[in-house]
């Protein structure tokens, strides 16, 4: 059977935690922040980890088993 590869773009996006977690940055903090408030800004530059239903979906990209967040 051939090797099965991980979604690349994904791969460059994400880090997996030792745990099984997945974290990523959110998006819209790369430019046009004049009018986002302080608060907002902050807020965009700490990363996020993904949501339970998005498990299943990136586990399958990814090729490997995944936990979701508590």
């Amino acid at each position: 059977m051939p090797t099965l590869k991980s979604h690349k773009g994904l791969a460059k996006r994400i880090k997996v935690t030792a745990r099984g977690k997945v974290k990523f940055s959110r998006v819209g903090s790369g430019h046009l922040l004049s009018h986002k408030s302080g608060d907002k800004r902050r807020r965009l530059r700490q990363r996020s980890v993904a949501a339970k239903g998005d498990m299943k979906r990136l586990g399958a990209m990814l090729h490997r088993p995944l936990t979701p967040r508590d």
